[in-house]
Protein backbone atom coordinates (compact mmCIF):
# COMPACT_ATOMS: atom_id res chain seq x y z
CA UNK A 1 0.00 0.00 0.00
CA UNK A 2 1.70 3.75 -1.24
CA UNK A 3 2.11 6.04 1.76
CA UNK A 4 0.04 8.66 -0.24
CA UNK A 5 -3.31 6.50 0.99
CA UNK A 6 -2.13 6.20 4.46
CA UNK A 7 -4.00 8.79 6.98
CA UNK A 8 -0.62 9.34 8.82
CA UNK A 9 0.72 11.16 5.56
CA UNK A 10 -2.64 13.20 5.57
CA UNK A 11 -2.27 14.09 8.97
CA UNK A 12 0.97 15.66 8.84
CA UNK A 13 0.12 17.84 5.82
CA UNK A 14 -2.40 18.74 7.82
CA UNK A 15 0.15 19.81 10.64
CA UNK A 16 2.69 21.55 8.00
CA UNK A 17 -0.57 23.66 6.98
CA UNK A 18 -1.75 24.71 10.34
CA UNK A 19 1.11 25.87 11.32
CA UNK A 20 2.25 27.64 7.88
CA UNK A 21 -0.84 29.10 7.83
CA UNK A 22 -0.68 30.76 11.15
CA UNK A 23 2.73 32.11 10.36
CA UNK A 24 1.53 33.49 7.31
CA UNK A 25 -1.59 34.75 8.47
CA UNK A 26 -0.10 36.42 11.64
CA UNK A 27 2.36 39.43 12.49
CA UNK A 28 4.17 38.14 15.18
CA UNK A 29 7.70 38.36 15.29
CA UNK A 30 10.36 35.69 15.91
CA UNK A 31 11.60 36.99 19.63
CA UNK A 32 7.96 35.03 20.54
CA UNK A 33 8.17 31.84 21.35
CA UNK A 34 5.19 31.06 19.97
CA UNK A 35 6.18 31.42 16.63
CA UNK A 36 9.59 30.02 17.20
CA UNK A 37 7.80 27.11 18.45
CA UNK A 38 5.67 26.61 15.34
CA UNK A 39 9.25 27.15 12.89
CA UNK A 40 10.32 24.42 14.53
CA UNK A 41 7.30 22.48 14.14
CA UNK A 42 6.78 23.29 10.64
CA UNK A 43 10.53 22.70 9.90
CA UNK A 44 9.86 19.19 11.32
CA UNK A 45 6.65 17.73 10.14
CA UNK A 46 8.24 19.37 6.13
CA UNK A 47 10.52 17.16 6.86
CA UNK A 48 8.98 14.02 8.36
CA UNK A 49 6.49 14.55 5.13
CA UNK A 50 9.62 14.39 2.91
CA UNK A 51 11.32 11.40 4.99
CA UNK A 52 7.52 9.28 4.30
CA UNK A 53 7.36 9.67 0.77
CA UNK A 54 10.79 9.54 -0.52
CA UNK A 55 11.21 6.08 1.68
CA UNK A 56 7.69 5.18 1.35
CA UNK A 57 6.79 4.41 5.43
CA UNK A 58 4.37 6.02 8.01
CA UNK A 59 7.27 6.21 10.24
CA UNK A 60 8.35 9.81 10.87
CA UNK A 61 12.13 10.65 10.88
CA UNK A 62 14.35 12.11 14.03
CA UNK A 63 12.12 10.58 16.83
CA UNK A 64 13.67 12.35 19.35
CA UNK A 65 13.21 15.77 17.53
CA UNK A 66 9.83 15.00 17.04
CA UNK A 67 9.55 14.68 20.84
CA UNK A 68 11.39 18.11 21.58
CA UNK A 69 8.51 19.46 18.73
CA UNK A 70 5.79 18.07 20.47
CA UNK A 71 6.91 19.41 23.87
CA UNK A 72 7.44 23.01 22.66
CA UNK A 73 4.46 23.31 20.65
CA UNK A 74 2.01 22.08 23.59
CA UNK A 75 4.09 24.53 25.88
CA UNK A 76 2.65 27.37 23.37
CA UNK A 77 -0.83 26.05 23.47
CA UNK A 78 -0.85 25.76 27.27
CA UNK A 79 0.54 28.68 28.25
CA UNK A 80 -1.09 30.80 25.68
CA UNK A 81 -4.54 29.65 26.95
CA UNK A 82 -3.98 29.43 30.75
CA UNK A 83 -1.44 31.93 31.56
CA UNK A 84 -1.77 34.49 28.66
CA UNK A 85 -5.65 34.65 27.94
CA UNK A 86 -6.61 33.10 31.49
CA UNK A 87 -9.06 30.10 29.57
CA UNK A 88 -10.83 32.53 27.49
CA UNK A 89 -12.84 31.15 24.27
CA UNK A 90 -10.84 31.63 21.34
CA UNK A 91 -13.52 31.15 18.79
CA UNK A 92 -15.86 34.11 19.15
CA UNK A 93 -12.65 36.28 17.55
CA UNK A 94 -12.77 34.09 14.46
CA UNK A 95 -16.11 35.77 13.10
CA UNK A 96 -16.46 39.24 14.07
CA UNK A 97 -14.39 42.10 15.26
CA UNK A 98 -11.11 44.09 13.56
CA UNK A 99 -8.44 41.57 13.64
CA UNK A 100 -9.70 38.64 12.24
CA UNK A 101 -6.77 37.41 9.99
CA UNK A 102 -4.92 37.99 13.56
CA UNK A 103 -7.25 36.07 15.61
CA UNK A 104 -7.12 33.07 13.17
CA UNK A 105 -3.65 32.87 12.98
CA UNK A 106 -3.15 32.78 16.66
CA UNK A 107 -5.71 30.37 16.37
CA UNK A 108 -3.97 28.17 14.46
CA UNK A 109 -0.77 28.34 15.95
CA UNK A 110 -2.41 28.39 19.83
CA UNK A 111 -4.93 25.36 19.08
CA UNK A 112 -5.00 23.86 16.19
CA UNK A 113 -1.11 23.18 15.98
CA UNK A 114 -0.99 22.16 19.56
CA UNK A 115 -3.78 19.90 19.30
CA UNK A 116 -2.90 17.91 16.04
CA UNK A 117 1.02 17.57 17.13
CA UNK A 118 -0.28 16.03 20.34
CA UNK A 119 -2.63 13.68 18.43
CA UNK A 120 -0.18 12.98 16.09
CA UNK A 121 2.54 11.63 18.77
CA UNK A 122 -0.23 9.91 20.21
CA UNK A 123 -1.26 7.16 17.52
CA UNK A 124 1.09 7.58 15.18
CA UNK A 125 4.22 5.92 14.39
CA UNK A 126 7.03 5.63 15.71
CA UNK A 127 6.11 4.54 19.34
CA UNK A 128 8.14 3.90 22.38
CA UNK A 129 10.79 6.11 20.99
CA UNK A 130 11.37 8.52 23.69
CA UNK A 131 13.28 8.05 26.98
CA UNK A 132 13.75 9.89 30.03
CA UNK A 133 17.37 11.16 29.05
CA UNK A 134 15.82 12.83 27.00
CA UNK A 135 14.38 15.39 28.79
CA UNK A 136 17.08 17.90 29.78
CA UNK A 137 17.79 18.19 26.34
CA UNK A 138 14.25 19.18 25.34
CA UNK A 139 14.12 21.76 28.16
CA UNK A 140 17.88 23.36 27.16
CA UNK A 141 15.62 24.98 24.37
CA UNK A 142 12.97 26.87 26.56
CA UNK A 143 15.15 28.00 28.87
CA UNK A 144 17.83 28.81 26.69
CA UNK A 145 14.85 31.58 25.46
CA UNK A 146 14.35 32.52 28.99
CA UNK A 147 17.86 32.91 29.37
CA UNK A 148 18.41 35.16 26.15
CA UNK A 149 15.46 37.25 26.30
CA UNK A 150 16.90 38.44 29.72
CA UNK A 151 20.28 38.92 28.69
CA UNK A 152 19.11 40.54 25.32
CA UNK A 153 17.14 43.16 26.84
CA UNK A 154 20.31 44.19 29.34
CA UNK A 155 22.64 44.11 26.41
CA UNK A 156 19.95 45.94 24.24
CA UNK A 157 17.89 48.28 26.33
CA UNK A 158 16.01 49.99 23.02
CA UNK A 159 15.70 46.75 21.66
CA UNK A 160 11.85 46.40 20.12
CA UNK A 161 9.70 44.33 22.20
CA UNK A 162 12.61 43.63 25.01
CA UNK A 163 10.34 41.05 27.42
CA UNK A 164 7.72 39.35 24.76
CA UNK A 165 5.74 38.03 27.73
CA UNK A 166 4.75 39.69 31.25
CA UNK A 167 6.69 36.96 33.31
CA UNK A 168 10.08 37.58 31.69
CA UNK A 169 9.54 41.61 32.35
CA UNK A 170 11.15 42.44 35.76
CA UNK A 171 10.12 46.18 34.90
CA UNK A 172 7.68 45.82 37.63
CA UNK A 173 8.26 43.31 40.04
CA UNK A 174 12.60 42.40 39.43
CA UNK A 175 14.96 40.08 38.64
CA UNK A 176 13.56 37.96 41.73
CA UNK A 177 9.89 37.57 40.55
CA UNK A 178 11.10 37.00 37.22
CA UNK A 179 13.36 34.03 38.36
CA UNK A 180 10.67 32.66 40.41
CA UNK A 181 8.07 32.56 37.81
CA UNK A 182 11.25 30.68 35.16
CA UNK A 183 11.33 28.08 38.19
CA UNK A 184 7.79 27.53 38.75
CA UNK A 185 7.44 27.42 34.97
CA UNK A 186 10.92 25.16 34.58
CA UNK A 187 8.33 22.62 37.14
CA UNK A 188 5.43 22.31 35.10
CA UNK A 189 7.76 22.09 31.65
CA UNK A 190 9.57 19.18 33.35
CA UNK A 191 6.09 17.89 34.33
CA UNK A 192 4.79 18.42 30.93
CA UNK A 193 7.72 17.10 29.39
CA UNK A 194 7.54 13.55 31.57
CA UNK A 195 3.74 13.10 29.95
CA UNK A 196 4.52 13.59 26.73
CA UNK A 197 7.13 10.80 27.59
CA UNK A 198 4.13 8.80 29.20
CA UNK A 199 2.13 9.02 26.24
CA UNK A 200 4.20 7.88 23.67
CA UNK A 201 4.29 4.84 26.36
CA UNK A 202 0.05 4.79 26.47
CA UNK A 203 -0.01 5.64 22.64
CA UNK A 204 1.37 2.35 22.36
CA UNK A 205 -0.89 0.20 24.89
CA UNK A 206 -3.72 2.09 23.44
CA UNK A 207 -2.53 0.77 20.26
CA UNK A 208 -2.35 -2.79 21.57
CA UNK A 209 -6.02 -2.60 22.78
CA UNK A 210 -7.82 -1.46 19.87
CA UNK A 211 -5.82 -4.18 17.62
CA UNK A 212 -7.17 -7.23 18.45
CA UNK A 213 -11.14 -5.77 18.27
CA UNK A 214 -10.27 -4.59 14.96
CA UNK A 215 -9.26 -7.46 13.76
Amino acid sequence: MSVWTRPALWWRLAIVLSAGLGLILGTSSLVYFTVQSNVIVLGYFTGAVYWMVRRDTTDAAAPRLRGAAVLYITITGLVAHIILNHGANPLPGLVSGPDRLQNWSSFFLHYVSPVMVMLDWLCLKPRNVSHWRDLPLWLSFPLGYAAITELRAALFPHFDNKYPYFFLDPTQNGYAWVGGQIAQLTVEFIALGATVVALDRLGTTIRRKLRPAAG
